[in-house]
This record gives structure tokens, C-alpha cells and sequence, in this order.
């Protein structure tokens, strides 16, 4: 039997997760959906879909999608939706788990490589975060967990951007970009999103090339280069910090930060080793995610490479190609993390 794809869908209280989870449930997409409400109590999908005075867990509903409401073990909940999924008692194509508005995805995503039964029946595909422009600088600023939310998302749908001025959704975008550069955003109306960028994105696949924002490179290198810039008072300046839409985010200095580190140099691989595993033993609870595609030393092909938290693994990936550029490019997106010592250890791990 081939893997169950798994989604988590994030997003702070009012985000809009639920109009997205109705719309993917109601939607004539043939596809067979189980969602697995992981809620505390706070207002969820059922009370407008589904019957509410149900006694049982798990709901079938008339498009063959199915619903259940956990309040105890998620991995439970998990092994039994696959197993009555092998025995061929429930027909369902793949899981979306929605984590209540206050949850830190991290665990949530670690279930799926910790535990091993699970490990081989589901593959996680992507963690989906919500944003309520409206609200979301507030959030932003006063709850961590709106920030993490941001940090482990492979992709960011921002919605209620029809509420705010144009400039704010600006501000917005660009603070989300300095939080994680490497999830694309999307503003969504009213949950209305193609399926095709909710499922199989692919977010957890240890693919050969990395994503990050190409602005966002090209801004850190502005801020690392021309730190000290001089132009003539009065004349226009377009360095990042001055120019309106960009500068934002130096009024919010959020302790959800991403760096990048890149090289054109190999990597010992014993040092390399020895640095990340000391690295995530001191900081992994406040390593969201980081990814990288790496020029290690010693094998012909790119080594891929990722980490969520303590847990991290890597890849042979596929060979350089002929005259192409052989080089690492890794990024880091975590909560406080000391960019210098990480960079300096990177740096000092290269043959």
C-alpha cells in the first residue's frame, strides 16, 4: 500500500482555517479526505457541517470525505485510520490534521517521523499556515505561537487581505519573509484556493534544490554589504532599509528570525556532523525548521539535508551536473537562534 499524504494546517484563532477546511471538504475533487480535528474545545468544523450530537469519532460524509474530533492521541487516531484503511473499512485518499489555533505544529510534524508504525503508513507532506492580515501584526507581536506558526510553514496563505490598506498587507509580507523565506504566500478569499497548492506540495520531500525567496538572499546580502552606504543628503535612495515597502521589519524584531548560509567550499563531513549535532542538542527545541542542499566532500552528489527541531536526516541527492557550480546553501528559521555562532560553526566545518 503506498503512503497516506499527510497535511497540517496551522493558522492562529480566525484565521480562516476552517472556511479552508470546508471548501477543500466540499469541493467536487474526488478525492477521498480524512480530517483530523485536533481541538481543545474551541469552536470547530463540526458545529456547521457536521452533526453535532454524535457520539462517534469518526463521520462519514457525503463526498466520502470523513471527519474525527481527537481529544486524546493524535498517533492513536493516526494508527487507526490506517488500519481500517488496510482492512478496508474506510476509503479516504489522504489526512489534513487542523491544530487548534494555540498549537506549535512541531510535535505534530515530529509524530510523523518518530514513531516508526506511523512513519510507514503516512508521508507528511506539508504544514500549511494561515494569516489573518487583519489581525496578524498583533499576533505577530504578542504570541509566540503565531510566530512558530510562520516558522514551520512550507506555505502561507494570507487571508482577510480585502480588510486592510494595500500597504499593510505590504508590511505584512514582508515581515513573514524575514520570519521564513522559504514558504511562498498566497493571499486567499474565503478559503478559495486550488487544491493543487493545499496538497502534494512536497514541503517534508528532500528535493535537490532549495527554495528561499530570491529577494530575500538578495536583501540579506544588500544589508551584509552596504551597511555603512553614504548618499548625499536629499538624494534618493532605494537601500532596502529606506525605500517604503521595504524596513518594515525593523520595527518588528520578531525572536522568529531565518538566516542563510552559503559556500563555495566543501564540507568535511565528520565536522559538519559533530557541529550539527552539537548544535541541536543546545538549541533544537528553538530550531523550527532548517533545510539545505549541501557540497560535501568526498561524494559526487548533492547532499540534502533537513531538520525539524532535534530530529534532522539527510539524503544523497542527485549528482552535480557537469560544470555546474558546486556550492551549499542552507537555511535556518528558529526562534532566538545565534546567527553568528551558527554561521561561524558552519564556516569552521568546511574542509
Amino acid at each position: 500500500m503506498s503512503l497516506i499524504p499527510a497535511t497540517i494546517l496551522t493558522g492562529f484563532l480566525g484565521s480562516g482555517k476552517t472556511t479552508l477546511l470546508k471548501r477543500v471538504l466540499q469541493e467536487a475533487h474526488g478525492q477521498k479526505i480524512a480530517v483530523i480535528e485536533n481541538e481543545f474545545g474551541e469552536e470547530n468544523i463540526d458545529s456547521d457541517i457536521l452533526v453535532s450530537d454524535t457520539t462517534e469519532q469518526i463521520i462519514q460524509m457525503s463526498n466520502g470525505c470523513i471527519c474525527c474530533t481527537i481529544r486524546e492521541d493524535l498517533r492513536a487516531t493516526l494508527r487507526d485510520l490506517a488500519e481500517k484503511k488496510r482492512k478496508g473499512e474506510l476509503d479516504f485518499d489522504r489526512v489534513v490534521i487542523e491544530t487548534t489555533g494555540l498549537a506549535d505544529p512541531g510535535p505534530v510534524a515530529q509524530t510523523f517521523f518518530m514513531d516508526d508504525e506511523i512513519a510507514e503508513s503516512y508521508l507528511l507532506d506539508s504544514i500549511l499556515t494561515l494569516v489573518d492580515a487583519k489581525h496578524a501584526q498583533t499576533q505577530l507581536d504578542e504570541r509566540q505561537e503565531a510566530r512558530r506558526q510562520v516558522g514551520f510553514a512550507d506555505q502561507i496563505f494570507i487571508s482577510k487581505t480585502d480588510l486592510v490598506a494595500k500597504d499593510e498587507v505590504d508590511a505584512l509580507i514582508h515581515r513573514l519573509k524575514h520570519m521564513n523565506p522559504r514558504a511562498p504566500q498566497k493571499a486567499v478569499h474565503f478559503g478559495e484556493v486550488a487544491l493543487s497548492e493545499v496538497f502534494d506540495l512536497r514541503g517534508f520531500n528532500l528535493n535537490s534544490k532549495l527554495d528561499i525567496d530570491p529577494d530575500f538572499l538578495k536583501e540579506e546580502e544588500e544589508h551584509e554589504g552596504h551597511e555603512h552606504h553614504d548618499h548625499a543628503p536629499g538624494e534618493h535612495c532605494d537601500h532596502p532599509s529606506h525605500s517604503e515597502g521595504g524596513g518594515h521589519h525593523h520595527h518588528h524584531d520578531d525572536d522568529v528570525k531565518s538566516f542563510v548560509f552559503k559556500s563555495d567550499r566543501a564540507f568535511d563531513p565528520a565536522k559538519l556532523e559533530d557541529f550539527l549535532g552539537a548544535i541541536v542538542n543546545i538549541y533544537g527545541p528553538r530550531m523550527l525548521r532548517y533545510k539545505g542542499v549541501l557540497f560535501m566532500q568526498g561524494t559526487d552528489r548533492k547532499v540534502i539535508f533537513q531538520g525539524v527541531h532535534q530530529l534532522m536526516g539527510s539524503d544523497l541527492g542527485p549528482a552535480w551536473a557537469e560544470g555546474e557550480p558546486r556550492s551549499s546553501k542552507m537555511v535556518f528559521i528558529g526562534i532566538d537562534l545565534p546567527k553568528d555562532i551558527f554561521l561561524q560553526g558552519m564556516e569552521q566545518s568546511l574542509v
